[in-house]
């Protein structure tokens, strides 16, 4: 029987209005339900915007990261005093912490470790890693994995940070130094910070620094930046809807690309070790060849996918951090030339001209650690913490029910005057032995803090150290923009919008 498709078209357009009107009437129903809850009357009563009915507090937010990192700040200036506020997408609320009492309480806590749906977008690129896992899987996992970065371990890749940094001052003496002109140093510090995780991570070298264009290389940045556009829009929460947009199947196809390399180096570093080969660098074994000796509680191996998770997981979380981290170092140092001669002398006492920095060498560098801790404060890389409660908690006066998403919003938590004063002053000696002590150790965390907190924090700070000590001995530098005129963004990290303009000339120290 043949379908007539002219007279089936118009009982379709009758029904159009019915449906609408149907779906309209059963959300004001939903909300008109939600109001009169107890759940939503404890989030009202949290400071914030007053919202409109459905569709929350979108009208306020402005259409850029940019601008939304400026609204966050000033909220919680406003608020300074309850150390909290909300905002609503819709009738879902997030509520923002920023003072050192209420990030210690959500923090410390053994029960509060869920992640935040806010995270989902990094399942399909990340799958159930450390970064994303929950519950007693990641207590397994992050059990399992902590003697992997152990001390005694990860002093055997300074010598493959030292390489790459080496590298890095090599490509920048040669194509920016002396020549009086600006560049943008965000983007060679990214690659080279790339080369290095992957030399660690993988045991592998795919020369970003050098040749930045391969499939892998190329299909991670689309993965960041197309995954960071979808966190903006509550729509591409749903995978269906996500998964038939032109940005949804370009980021699906560059995950597939990242996991059939992580795969495949996966299984050549198995088969290996099963042929009793052992690793490829000699002493220097990466962080690969190691969960290839990790076993759980019943004695069993992880598998490929599991390795490939924390792979996966180690590649972002250690470049694009690090590399945050370091060009804003850099940035600040390059404003504020009496700090950066500081950091000068220090190091050249230490290293001199030699070629390479040792273990023993990063613990004698007191004033560049209080650089990049102060650096860290004022541009922590990762601008919040999400966590999804598992009961309801208590914040002052305030009651935040179970299920709720909240973020320790730690650009806001680095910023309260009463603890660092002139918050914006870039003031490396906040963070000497005798000013540390007179603070809470919940003032300051761009690690994290509590039971989640960052399992790679040593090895950031490893190669902190090392790639700004081999700058700042070979180079001076000289920021173009004014710190108050650096425009910032909060993406998956924070990052410049305009990038990291900076001059080079050589010291000639030596």
């Amino acid at each position: 029987m043949r379908l007539d498709t002219m007279s089936v078209l118009p009982n379709i357009v009758t029904w159009i209005p019915w449906t609408l009107t149907a779906a309209i009437t059963s959300l004001i129903a939903c909300y008109l339900l939600w109001k009169t809850t107890r759940n939503k009357r404890l989030i009202d009563q949290i400071p914030g915007y007053v919202d409109w009915p459905l569709i929350g507090d979108i009208l306020h937010f402005p259409p850029n990261l940019e601008g939304m990192r400026k609204l966050l700040i000033a909220e919680s200036e406003k608020v300074r005093d309850k150390g909290l506020f909300k905002l609503k997408i819709l009738e879902m609320p997030w509520i923002f912490i920023f003072s050192p009492g209420n990030v210690e309480k959500l923090l410390s806590s053994n029960k509060h470790i869920e992640k935040s749906w806010e995270y989902y977008p990094l399942y399909p690129w990340l799958g159930r890693g450390l970064l994303t896992s929950s519950g007693d899987a990641w207590r397994a996992r992050r059990h399992m994995l902590t003697p992997s970065f152990h001390f005694s371990i990860l002093k055997d890749f300074s010598g493959s940070i030292n390489d790459h940094a080496g590298f890095l001052v090599d490509k920048l003496r040669r194509e920016h130094c002396d020549t009086g002109e600006q560049f943008d140093i965000f983007s060679p510090i990214t690659l080279s910070t790339l080369d290095i995780i992957c030399s660690t991570a993988m045991g592998v070298d795919i020369g970003a620094l050098d040749r930045g264009d391969s499939e892998y290389i190329k299909a991670l940045f689309v993965i960041k930046e197309v995954t960071a556009m979808r966190t903006r829009n509550p729509l591409n929460t749903f995978d269906f809807f996500y998964n038939n947009t032109r940005n949804g199947r370009k980021c699906n196809h560059s995950i597939q690309i990242v996991h059939d390399f992580a795969y495949k180096v996966i299984r050549e570093k198995r088969s290996l070790k099963e042929a009793g080969e052992g690793p490829s660098q000699g002493n220097r074994r990466p962080f690969l060849d190691l969960l290839l000796d990790c076993r759980d509680e019943h004695g069993n191996p992880l598998t490929d996918k599991e390795i490939r998770e924390e792979v996966d997981t180690f590649m972002f979380e250690g470049h694009d951090t690090t590399a945050s981290a370091i060009s804003f170092t850099i940035f600040l140092l390059g404003a504020h030339q009496d700090i950066q001669k500081q950091c000068q002398a220090e190091l050249d006492e230490i290293i001199g001209s030699s070629l390479s920095i040792s273990n023993a060498d990063l613990s004698k560098m007191t004033y560049l650690d209080w650089c990049i801790k102060e650096a860290l404060r004022i541009f922590p890389t990762v601008p919040f913490f999400g966590r999804k409660l598992k009961e309801e908690i208590t914040f002052g006066d305030y009651s935040v029910p179970k299920g709720t998403a909240i973020f320790l919003h730690t650009t806001s938590l680095h910023r309260d005057p009463a603890i660092f004063p002139e918050p914006e002053k870039f003031d490396p000696t906040r963070f000497s032995p005798e000013n540390c002590l007179k603070r809470s150790p919940f003032a300051y965390v761009p690690f994290s803090a509590g039971p989640r907190n960052c399992i790679g924090q040593k090895f950031a700070m490893m190669e902190l150290k090392v790639i700004l000590a081999k700058m700042l001995t070979a180079f001076n530098i000289e920021s173009v923009v004014k710190q108050a005129d650096l425009r910032v963004e909060d993406a998956l990290v924070l990052q410049p919008c305009d990038g990291i303009k900076i001059k080079l000339t050589s010291r000639n120290v030596y």
